[in-house]
């Protein structure tokens, strides 16, 4: 299989419709508060990436988005179809995501995660991220899992 990744707006039935389910699936493993969404409105901010991968029919399997900060990123929306996984479409979403946040000058790439969220944790912690303190407008959480990446010396 053959990914595509692109910019799309993330507000078309097709890609709301992932979102949705990707909502659907934290919301089933995580308390409410725990859950922190970008909405459709927040995904399309000037200072924010959202990418779709497509596969070689034009389904879209997977999201993800970089919002750019002062300099630093943070990684939302990573999801992928169930029927998807497995496939290395996470890694790919990842590395395009990671290599936005660097064009943009962001030194460090940051993530919450929730603890149950295993394969996740998992491919962040192959990539490079490891565990940090709660960033930005994050507190405490049991739930929560806090990473960073280093992307650029600073």
């Amino acid at each position: 299989m053959s990914i595509r990744i692109a910019a799309e707006d993330p507000g078309t039935d097709e890609i709301v419709a992932l979102l949705e389910a990707g909502e659907a699936h934290a919301a089933a493993l995580y308390p409410a508060e725990s859950n922190h969404f970008l909405s459709i409105d927040s995904l399309r901010a000037s200072n924010v990436s959202f990418i779709v991968a497509r596969d070689d029919e034009g389904d879209a399997v997977g999201t993800g988005a970089v919002s750019i900060n002062d300099g630093w990123a943070e990684l939302k929306r990573m999801w992928v179809v169930p029927s998807a996984r497995g496939k290395g479409i996470s890694k790919v979403l990842l590395l395009d995501l990671e290599d936005r946040a660097r064009n943009a000058s962001a030194q460090w790439l940051r993530l919450e995660t929730g603890i149950f969220s295993h394969e996740a944790l998992g491919l962040y912690e192959r990539t490079g991220f490891v565990r940090c303190p709660p960033f930005a407008d994050y507190l405490p959480d049991p739930n929560s899992v806090f990473m960073e990446k280093r992307l650029a010396a600073g």
